[in-house]
């Protein structure tokens, strides 16, 4: 083992080896050899100190490219308006306002009784909150009816369970009802001293939610709702008419709702429509009745309407439109805001109770538009953010029936003139002739001749769409001369709901390949140079990228693969691992054949074998429970084992944070850094 205390002056001068030990298991495709299992036993004093020793080589790597690194770093702090404040949201007879202040890593959220004065009263300081924890995220920040109580919940350690808390606004001091391991979510009840929050079972699946008493201990505390199908994730919500709290179960095909009135405290939720596998639905409370979101008999999602005192009785309101997929619905008293996905681009329809209807003009470029915080149950405005590769974060306000628009405001970007970049759409073609959209953002001044870097960015899973967003970090890799792109392969959400279901379960590979046929239309089109194409993706992505490289070595010349979910058929057969029953219906259950074969066909783990590998930046989280540290640490440890060649092969694990690494905005901005920072050591010029 390596000291990790010495610094050698060259990442040449000694790399990290993990112990190999005997370990064979058996699966449905054969007896297999895993000599790097023990990894998973985070107590083992032996794993922490390989860890250890993985981090050393990654600072040393770091150290010498420590000059790019602190430039990088100090373009996105210039690029950054340090001390800023969101637009103010009124809530009732309050105006709330959060905001960053110079020097500080968190948010602090303040209110007042107007909009001018939405500062004035400090309600929640994180930095505050913060003080001593290496890790601090916050989750729900809820106020009661009578405005008086904040419930907020807090995640100090990235392993997702939260301790809720009460704060009393009126003196600023937090009540004597903390409640331990709860799963973030809470909602209140009108009569201000109920309140109902989510729990998680051994695995961390949010599966319970329970009914508080303030001024009365957790022990006392009632279980109003269980899930003890595995494959389900339990979720709360109040109804923006503050009529309804709303219990939703969903499985990754399937859901169910029940409902309890808000004025009901210590009555019995009741369900809306018993679950019927293969059936999703959703609900949302429109004033005088309900309104659903349902897969039933319409693959891309319809709408339906049903009295109050009968939910279950459906009448459809928007038809189901192939390709069109419908994401959800917002109900306001005089409206609904249907936000969806047409022809790879999403887009805000605004319904009226009389039928007629609008879509929100967006323009053409690639963009993302998404409605912004919206509480007020009488309104005829909208608020909504838009962003581009091109244009930061902008907050809109716009008149629902007319369309005249106000810009609230615009994430200042100091110090860069964005009339330097240009963004567009291409097509690539899969091999299977499908056409895959990859959005592309570059330096205006570039040329499509064959000798750009470039670096693909993917994810591709879950029936998530992956919108082009603004980032000040990119811009210190687009100035670098590297052209930036988006691809968007099966398996995601972008182009209806076939589109996610031709990548996943025994069409996953579709998913790689795809984003393979992307790189290879980028060098074909001259945007980028085929021997500098970097691949980049997270969590699921991480996947992307790992089997990306395994599948096609000789195509990438870097990979970025963060919080990697590498070692598939292992990870999805070990069912006392959080997530793995759930995910079954997203990859497959490999303890059975066709999956088992299938899976392993494209684990990244199971599939690196002697080659040449891109040059690889991993990273992992200790207390992760998404993507448990033990996969992208074996992998790398394979791939150290393996490998015929000696490209940089760098791996970190934050020893205090989870999924989604550093909490503290400079230390965000100081990782983005370290990433740009090898992108450009490994395909720059």
């Amino acid at each position: 083992m390596v000291d990790s205390t010495t610094e050698p002056t060259s990442t040449e001068s000694v790399e990290p080896r993990a112990p190999q030990r005997a370990h064979t298991w058996r699966r449905p495709t054969g007896e297999v050899s895993d000599p790097w299992a023990w990894l998973r036993d985070g107590d083992d004093p032996e794993t922490i100190a390989y860890l250890n020793d993985e981090n050393a080589h990654f600072n040393r790597w770091m150290n010498d490219h420590r000059e790019t690194v602190d430039a990088v770093y100090d373009e996105i702090k210039a690029r950054t308006q340090e001390t800023d404040d969101s637009v103010p949201v009124r809530v009732r007879s309050w105006w709330y306002q959060s905001g960053t202040v110079e020097g500080s890593s968190y948010s602090v959220h303040r209110r007042g009784t107007s909009r001018q004065s939405a500062s004035e009263i400090v309600v929640l300081d994180e930095n505050v909150e913060a003080e001593g924890q290496d890790y601090f995220e916050l989750g729900s920040f809820d106020i009661s009816p009578n405005e008086r109580l904040l419930a907020w919940t807090a995640d100090v350690d990235g392993a997702e369970r939260y301790t809720l808390r009460v704060r009393d606004l009126h003196d600023g001091g937090d009540l004597e009802d903390v409640l331990e391991q709860t799963s973030g979510q809470a909602a209140w009840a009108n009569d201000n001293r109920h309140l109902f929050y989510v729990c998680g079972d051994e695995q961390n699946r949010p599966y319970q939610v329970w009914r508080h008493r303030l001024g009365t201990p957790q022990t006392e505390d009632e279980v109003v709702y269980e899930d003890n199908d595995e494959r389900y994730f339990v979720s709360l919500s109040r109804s923006r008419s503050n009529q309804w709290l709303i219990i939703e179960s969903h499985s990754k095909v399937t859901g169910e709702c029940h409902l309890l009135s808000a004025d009901d405290p210590t009555g019995q939720f009741a369900v809306i429509r018993p679950r019927v596998e293969n059936v999703d639905y959703s609900v949302d409370h429109w004033g005088d009745r309900f309104v659903v979101l349902t897969d039933l008999d319409a693959e891309d999602f319809r709408v339906m309407t049903a009295p109050e005192n009968a939910p279950d009785q459906w009448s459809e309101l928007i038809a189901h439109e192939p390709g069109r997929r419908i994401v959800s619905i917002d109900a306001f008293r005089d409206h609904l805001i249907i936000q969806e996905w047409a022809d790879a681009q999403p887009r805000l329809r605004i319904l009226f109770r009389d039928g007629t209807q609008r879509i929100v003009d967006a323009g053409t470029e690639p963009h993302n538009i998404a409605l912004d915080q919206n509480p007020e149950w009488d309104t005829d405005t909208v608020r909504y953010s838009f962003t581009s590769f091109t244009v930061p974060q902008s907050i809109y306000e716009e008149s629902t029936r007319g369309g005249d628009r106000a810009l609230l405001k615009q994430t200042p970007v100091p110090n860069a003139d964005l009339s330097r970049y240009v963004a567009s759409r291409e097509w690539a073609t899969a091999e299977d002739g499908t056409l895959v959209p990859v959005d592309i953002v570059r330096r205006a001044d570039l040329d499509d001749d064959g000798s750009n870097p470039c670096i693909i960015y993917a994810y591709g899973s879950y029936e998530m769409p992956i919108s082009p967003w603004f980032s000040v970090a990119r811009l210190s890799l687009l100035d670098r001369g590297i052209v930036w792109a988006l691809a968007h392969p099966r398996g995601g959400g972008e182009l209806g709901r076939r589109w996610y279901l031709d990548g996943k379960l025994l069409n996953k590979r579709n998913t790689f390949t795809d984003t393979i046929a992307c790189a290879e239309h980028l060098a074909q089109r001259g945007w980028a140079d085929a021997e500098k194409i970097a691949v980049r993706g997270g969590s699921a992505g991480g996947l992307l990228v790992g089997a990306c490289v395994t599948m096609r070595p000789d195509l990438f010349a870097a990979g970025l693969a963060e919080v990697p979910f590498v070692d598939v058929v292992t990870s999805m057969s070990d069912t006392t691992l959080p997530l793995t029953v759930t995910e079954w219906e997203e990859w497959g259950d490999p303890r059975s054949e066709p999956a088992a074969s299938y899976m392993e066909s494209y684990s990244p783990y199971d599939n690196t074998l002697p080659a040449d590998y891109p040059a690889l930046y991993v990273t992992a989280g200790l207390n992760d429970p998404r993507v448990p540290f033990h996969e992208p640490a074996k992998w790398v440890a394979r791939l150290r084992s393996v490998r015929t060649n000696s490209a940089p092969l760098i791996f970190r694990c934050e020893m205090s944070s989870g999924h989604g690494g550093a909490s503290g905005r400079y230390e965000q901005w100081l990782d983005e850094a370290r990433a740009i920072a090898f992108v450009v050591a490994t395909i720059g010029d």
